[in-house]
Protein backbone atom coordinates (compact mmCIF):
# COMPACT_ATOMS: atom_id res chain seq x y z
CA UNK A 1 0.00 0.00 0.00
CA UNK A 2 2.91 2.32 -0.83
CA UNK A 3 1.03 4.60 -2.73
CA UNK A 4 -1.97 5.52 -1.27
CA UNK A 5 -0.54 8.50 0.21
CA UNK A 6 -0.37 9.51 -3.47
CA UNK A 7 -3.26 8.22 -5.12
CA UNK A 8 -4.58 11.50 -6.60
CA UNK A 9 -0.97 11.69 -8.43
CA UNK A 10 -2.06 8.49 -10.28
CA UNK A 11 -5.21 9.71 -11.29
CA UNK A 12 -3.86 13.24 -12.15
CA UNK A 13 -1.61 11.21 -14.90
CA UNK A 14 -4.69 9.42 -15.92
CA UNK A 15 -6.80 12.62 -16.56
CA UNK A 16 -3.61 14.30 -18.07
CA UNK A 17 -3.87 10.99 -20.20
CA UNK A 18 -6.96 11.15 -21.06
CA UNK A 19 -7.04 15.03 -22.40
CA UNK A 20 -3.94 14.61 -24.49
CA UNK A 21 -5.32 10.92 -26.09
CA UNK A 22 -8.39 13.43 -26.83
CA UNK A 23 -6.64 16.02 -28.42
CA UNK A 24 -4.27 13.59 -30.32
CA UNK A 25 -7.31 11.48 -31.40
CA UNK A 26 -9.21 14.50 -32.28
CA UNK A 27 -6.58 15.04 -34.95
CA UNK A 28 -6.48 11.78 -36.24
CA UNK A 29 -10.24 12.37 -36.72
CA UNK A 30 -9.77 15.68 -38.75
CA UNK A 31 -6.96 13.94 -40.73
CA UNK A 32 -9.27 11.01 -41.04
CA UNK A 33 -11.89 13.14 -42.63
CA UNK A 34 -9.56 14.46 -45.58
CA UNK A 35 -8.56 11.28 -46.70
CA UNK A 36 -12.01 9.28 -45.99
CA UNK A 37 -9.81 6.72 -44.61
CA UNK A 38 -11.16 5.47 -41.10
CA UNK A 39 -7.85 2.88 -40.64
CA UNK A 40 -6.45 6.34 -39.55
CA UNK A 41 -8.03 5.42 -36.01
CA UNK A 42 -5.92 2.46 -35.33
CA UNK A 43 -2.52 4.36 -35.88
CA UNK A 44 -3.54 7.34 -34.00
CA UNK A 45 -4.97 4.38 -30.89
CA UNK A 46 -0.93 3.24 -31.38
CA UNK A 47 0.78 6.95 -31.16
CA UNK A 48 -1.98 7.20 -27.94
CA UNK A 49 -0.31 4.48 -26.07
CA UNK A 50 3.37 5.81 -27.13
CA UNK A 51 2.34 8.94 -25.67
CA UNK A 52 0.57 7.94 -22.80
CA UNK A 53 4.06 5.96 -21.77
CA UNK A 54 6.11 9.28 -22.45
CA UNK A 55 3.65 11.46 -20.38
CA UNK A 56 4.00 8.51 -17.40
CA UNK A 57 7.84 8.56 -17.74
CA UNK A 58 8.17 11.98 -17.45
CA UNK A 59 5.98 12.67 -14.59
CA UNK A 60 5.76 9.71 -12.76
CA UNK A 61 7.43 9.20 -9.83
CA UNK A 62 9.28 5.60 -10.05
CA UNK A 63 12.65 4.21 -10.68
CA UNK A 64 14.41 6.22 -13.65
CA UNK A 65 15.95 3.11 -15.03
CA UNK A 66 12.23 0.89 -14.79
CA UNK A 67 10.20 4.19 -16.94
CA UNK A 68 13.26 4.45 -19.23
CA UNK A 69 12.95 1.51 -20.14
CA UNK A 70 9.29 0.87 -20.27
CA UNK A 71 9.02 3.94 -22.46
CA UNK A 72 11.66 2.70 -25.37
CA UNK A 73 9.67 -0.29 -24.94
CA UNK A 74 6.07 1.35 -25.98
CA UNK A 75 7.80 3.22 -28.28
CA UNK A 76 9.58 0.60 -30.19
CA UNK A 77 6.81 -1.48 -30.46
CA UNK A 78 4.16 1.80 -30.89
CA UNK A 79 6.38 3.53 -33.90
CA UNK A 80 6.91 -0.19 -35.42
CA UNK A 81 3.36 -0.67 -35.81
CA UNK A 82 2.20 2.73 -36.83
CA UNK A 83 4.14 2.56 -39.56
CA UNK A 84 3.35 -0.54 -40.35
CA UNK A 85 -1.00 0.28 -39.86
CA UNK A 86 -0.12 3.76 -42.42
CA UNK A 87 1.82 1.75 -44.82
CA UNK A 88 -0.53 -1.39 -45.38
CA UNK A 89 -3.83 0.08 -44.65
CA UNK A 90 -4.15 3.49 -45.15
CA UNK A 91 -1.74 5.63 -47.30
CA UNK A 92 -2.92 4.86 -50.66
CA UNK A 93 -5.22 2.02 -49.59
CA UNK A 94 -8.79 1.57 -50.13
CA UNK A 95 -10.57 1.82 -46.39
CA UNK A 96 -11.02 -1.58 -44.61
CA UNK A 97 -14.16 -3.15 -45.17
CA UNK A 98 -14.75 -3.19 -41.13
CA UNK A 99 -14.65 0.56 -41.23
CA UNK A 100 -16.48 0.68 -44.45
CA UNK A 101 -19.35 -1.55 -42.84
CA UNK A 102 -19.08 0.67 -39.20
CA UNK A 103 -19.67 3.93 -41.36
CA UNK A 104 -23.06 2.99 -42.42
CA UNK A 105 -24.28 2.17 -39.04
CA UNK A 106 -26.31 4.92 -37.69
CA UNK A 107 -24.11 5.18 -34.38
CA UNK A 108 -20.85 5.58 -36.10
CA UNK A 109 -21.75 7.97 -38.81
CA UNK A 110 -23.30 10.45 -36.38
CA UNK A 111 -20.56 13.18 -36.00
CA UNK A 112 -18.63 11.49 -39.00
CA UNK A 113 -16.74 9.16 -36.81
CA UNK A 114 -15.93 11.36 -33.94
CA UNK A 115 -17.50 9.67 -31.08
CA UNK A 116 -15.61 6.38 -32.25
CA UNK A 117 -12.16 8.23 -32.58
CA UNK A 118 -12.70 9.61 -28.73
CA UNK A 119 -14.27 5.89 -27.45
CA UNK A 120 -10.57 4.85 -29.43
CA UNK A 121 -8.86 7.65 -26.74
CA UNK A 122 -10.44 6.37 -23.82
CA UNK A 123 -10.02 3.01 -24.38
CA UNK A 124 -6.05 3.44 -24.88
CA UNK A 125 -6.13 5.37 -20.99
CA UNK A 126 -7.73 2.22 -19.45
CA UNK A 127 -4.99 -0.45 -21.42
CA UNK A 128 -2.15 2.29 -20.35
CA UNK A 129 -3.09 0.75 -16.76
CA UNK A 130 0.52 -1.14 -16.69
CA UNK A 131 2.68 1.70 -18.10
CA UNK A 132 1.07 3.51 -15.51
CA UNK A 133 1.84 1.40 -12.27
CA UNK A 134 5.17 0.72 -13.65
CA UNK A 135 5.89 4.38 -13.26
CA UNK A 136 5.20 4.55 -9.86
CA UNK A 137 7.08 1.69 -8.22
CA UNK A 138 9.72 3.28 -6.37
CA UNK A 139 12.02 0.70 -5.94
CA UNK A 140 15.29 -0.05 -8.44
CA UNK A 141 14.90 -2.11 -11.45
CA UNK A 142 16.21 -5.03 -10.51
CA UNK A 143 13.89 -8.46 -10.50
CA UNK A 144 14.00 -11.45 -12.66
CA UNK A 145 10.86 -11.15 -13.21
CA UNK A 146 11.02 -7.56 -15.17
CA UNK A 147 14.05 -9.42 -16.79
CA UNK A 148 11.51 -11.99 -18.29
CA UNK A 149 8.84 -9.54 -19.05
CA UNK A 150 11.72 -7.47 -21.62
CA UNK A 151 12.39 -10.75 -22.99
CA UNK A 152 9.36 -11.81 -23.91
CA UNK A 153 8.26 -8.51 -25.05
CA UNK A 154 11.26 -8.65 -27.16
CA UNK A 155 10.02 -12.28 -28.87
CA UNK A 156 6.23 -10.94 -29.16
CA UNK A 157 7.95 -8.04 -31.07
CA UNK A 158 9.60 -9.93 -33.22
CA UNK A 159 7.31 -12.28 -33.92
CA UNK A 160 4.75 -10.00 -34.71
CA UNK A 161 7.09 -7.74 -36.95
CA UNK A 162 7.74 -11.54 -39.09
CA UNK A 163 4.14 -12.23 -39.49
CA UNK A 164 3.51 -8.63 -40.69
CA UNK A 165 5.86 -8.94 -43.05
CA UNK A 166 5.48 -12.59 -44.48
CA UNK A 167 1.66 -11.54 -45.25
CA UNK A 168 3.10 -8.02 -46.95
CA UNK A 169 5.19 -10.39 -49.34
CA UNK A 170 2.70 -12.90 -49.70
CA UNK A 171 0.04 -9.56 -50.81
CA UNK A 172 2.95 -8.61 -53.32
CA UNK A 173 3.18 -12.07 -54.91
CA UNK A 174 1.24 -12.07 -58.42
CA UNK A 175 -1.97 -14.55 -58.19
CA UNK A 176 -2.39 -13.86 -54.68
CA UNK A 177 -5.61 -12.49 -54.50
CA UNK A 178 -8.64 -14.83 -53.16
CA UNK A 179 -5.98 -17.30 -52.05
CA UNK A 180 -5.16 -17.85 -48.04
CA UNK A 181 -1.60 -17.14 -46.98
CA UNK A 182 0.10 -19.86 -45.56
CA UNK A 183 3.70 -18.95 -45.42
CA UNK A 184 5.65 -19.16 -42.12
CA UNK A 185 3.80 -18.46 -38.98
CA UNK A 186 0.42 -18.48 -40.93
CA UNK A 187 0.65 -21.67 -41.18
CA UNK A 188 0.58 -22.28 -37.82
CA UNK A 189 -1.78 -20.01 -37.00
CA UNK A 190 -4.76 -18.14 -38.32
CA UNK A 191 -3.76 -15.21 -36.68
CA UNK A 192 0.09 -15.58 -35.43
CA UNK A 193 -0.03 -11.04 -35.49
CA UNK A 194 -2.44 -11.24 -33.41
CA UNK A 195 -1.56 -13.58 -30.94
CA UNK A 196 2.16 -11.82 -30.73
CA UNK A 197 0.41 -8.33 -30.32
CA UNK A 198 -1.13 -9.94 -27.29
CA UNK A 199 2.05 -10.90 -25.66
CA UNK A 200 3.37 -7.91 -26.50
CA UNK A 201 0.68 -6.65 -23.45
CA UNK A 202 1.34 -9.90 -21.83
CA UNK A 203 4.85 -8.35 -21.38
CA UNK A 204 4.04 -4.99 -20.21
CA UNK A 205 1.67 -6.33 -17.38
CA UNK A 206 4.04 -8.55 -16.35
CA UNK A 207 6.52 -5.71 -16.01
CA UNK A 208 4.72 -3.77 -13.22
CA UNK A 209 3.75 -7.40 -12.15
CA UNK A 210 5.96 -6.20 -8.80
CA UNK A 211 4.85 -3.08 -7.88
CA UNK A 212 2.01 -2.15 -5.90
CA UNK A 213 -1.45 -2.23 -7.39
CA UNK A 214 0.11 -4.63 -9.81
CA UNK A 215 -3.45 -6.60 -10.49
CA UNK A 216 -4.50 -3.29 -12.39
CA UNK A 217 -1.61 -3.95 -14.88
CA UNK A 218 -3.29 -7.34 -16.17
CA UNK A 219 -6.46 -5.35 -17.04
CA UNK A 220 -4.83 -4.76 -20.36
CA UNK A 221 -4.37 -8.06 -21.36
CA UNK A 222 -7.64 -9.33 -20.49
CA UNK A 223 -9.40 -6.71 -22.68
CA UNK A 224 -7.14 -7.08 -24.96
CA UNK A 225 -8.14 -10.72 -25.51
CA UNK A 226 -11.25 -10.06 -25.07
CA UNK A 227 -11.23 -7.47 -27.76
CA UNK A 228 -9.17 -9.95 -30.04
CA UNK A 229 -12.66 -12.82 -29.65
CA UNK A 230 -15.56 -10.83 -29.38
CA UNK A 231 -15.28 -7.36 -31.03
CA UNK A 232 -13.22 -6.17 -33.71
CA UNK A 233 -10.28 -8.59 -33.86
CA UNK A 234 -10.70 -12.36 -34.96
CA UNK A 235 -14.31 -11.89 -36.02
CA UNK A 236 -14.73 -8.98 -37.99
CA UNK A 237 -11.13 -10.30 -39.59
CA UNK A 238 -12.30 -13.99 -40.44
CA UNK A 239 -16.44 -12.52 -41.68
CA UNK A 240 -14.15 -10.42 -44.24
CA UNK A 241 -12.04 -13.53 -45.09
CA UNK A 242 -14.82 -15.99 -45.72
CA UNK A 243 -16.44 -13.10 -48.16
CA UNK A 244 -13.42 -12.59 -50.28
CA UNK A 245 -11.99 -16.28 -49.98
CA UNK A 246 -14.67 -18.35 -49.18
CA UNK A 247 -14.37 -22.32 -49.18
CA UNK A 248 -10.85 -21.67 -48.85
CA UNK A 249 -10.61 -20.07 -46.16
CA UNK A 250 -12.87 -22.46 -44.63
CA UNK A 251 -10.63 -25.53 -45.12
CA UNK A 252 -8.03 -23.43 -43.66
CA UNK A 253 -10.08 -23.03 -40.58
CA UNK A 254 -10.52 -26.56 -40.19
CA UNK A 255 -7.05 -27.29 -40.22
CA UNK A 256 -5.24 -24.06 -38.65
CA UNK A 257 -5.36 -23.04 -34.78
CA UNK A 258 -7.03 -20.02 -34.95
CA UNK A 259 -4.82 -18.04 -32.08
CA UNK A 260 -2.13 -19.83 -30.36
CA UNK A 261 0.50 -21.19 -32.80
CA UNK A 262 0.47 -24.97 -33.28
CA UNK A 263 0.44 -27.65 -36.06
CA UNK A 264 -2.03 -27.90 -38.57
CA UNK A 265 -4.33 -30.59 -38.63
CA UNK A 266 -4.84 -32.40 -41.90
CA UNK A 267 -5.81 -30.73 -44.45
CA UNK A 268 -9.93 -31.16 -45.02
CA UNK A 269 -11.08 -31.11 -48.44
Amino acid sequence: MTYIGHMTGPMEMLLAGWAATSLLMAAFWRWHLRVGNAGLVDVGWTLSMVALAGLYASVGPGDAVRRLVMVAMVAIWGGRLATYLLRDRVLGRPEDQRYSALRRSSWAAAGNFFAFFQAQALLAVVLSAPLLVASLDRRPMNSALELVAVGLWAVALAGETIADRQLERFKQRAGTSGRVCRDGLWRYSRHPNYFFEWLVWVAFALYAARSPWSAVGFIAPVLMLFFLFRITGIPATEAQALRSRGEEYRRYQRSTSAFVPWFPRRRQV
